[in-house]
């Protein structure tokens, strides 16, 4: 069995898709997917979120403000009380992104912070997306001692230096259908030397579908093309890769009642 440790489900366009929440979550389970990490981009939104997956056992959520998101101070107090839900395994999805908003760099920066210093003081690991944003990203990960809460830097696209510098602070490194693109090499080389006990895997959907769905709304089912992918990349068996990310998965987000 395979999760899909990072989507958005309260973003996908069922009309488009010509299905609803419970046939997609089926589709997905069919195909070998047995929890499903449901990421939160905003605070106001976050109540409308966690309402569409309340019925779902093996859907999770996390709680914070995507930094693209994040055009004005953290409301801490607000994540703060939003994130002690018993649903909420996690915080973010937060971080830095100076390749589409790196004009709101330090609104980004404290907001991070203040995204670490949550997860510190409830002990949920945390969700980091980083874009351009390498050096910032992990000396406010070092100097806020997001070590203690632990997490991932989800969605990866940066080198292996960065992936080394976040994994030395106890971080996993998650990979998206982004590495199955034709202009994904070095990527590709990445995830050739991050070590299987440190990988997860992701849709990110409704964004970013994998080879062969390029061009459809991705959703979480098609985590498993992810699956299949790395393990040819790294050259183990789909069931290797399968039970040890979704083990490292459980490890990282331990207030999952595994099944």
């Amino acid at each position: 069995m395979i999760v899909d440790s990072h989507c958005h489900l309260d973003r996908l366009d069922f009309d488009k898709l010509g299905q609803d929440l419970p046939s997609v979550l089926a589709q997905a389970r069919a195909n070998d997917v047995e929890h499903f990490l449901c990421v939160s981009v905003t605070l106001q939104q976050f109540p409308q979120m966690l309402e569409k997956i309340a019925a779902f056992d093996d859907v999770s959520a996390s709680c914070g403000v995507h930094p693209l998101d994040q055009k004005d101070a953290l409301d801490i107090d607000l994540l703060r009380r939003l994130a002690v839900h018993d649903k909420v395994v996690a915080i973010g999805e937060t971080g830095l992104d100076y390749y589409y908003s790196g004009d709101t760099k330090q609104v980004q920066q404290d907001s991070f912070v203040g995204h670490i210093q949550v997860a510190n003081e409830i002990n949920k690991p945390l969700i980091i997306h980083t874009r351009d944003a390498k050096a910032d990203t992990i000396n406010l990960m070092r100097e806020h001692n997001a070590e203690r809460c632990g997490g991932v830097l989800h969605c990866f696209t940066e080198d292996l230096d960065m992936a080394k510098k976040a994994m030395d602070l106890g971080f996993y490194i998650s990979i998206s259908g982004i590495v199955t693109f034709r202009n994904a090499e070095q990527l590709r080389d990445v995830v050739k030397q991050v070590p299987l006990d440190r990988l997860l895997i992701e849709t990110d959907s409704p964004y970013l579908a994998p080879v062969p769905h390029r061009g459809k709304t991705n959703q979480p089912a098609y985590v498993q093309d992810v699956a299949y992918f790395i393990a040819d990349l790294k050259g183990v068996s789909y069931k290797e890769l399968a039970s040890t990310t979704t083990d490292n998965f459980y490890r990282l987000f331990n207030g999952i009642n595994r099944r």
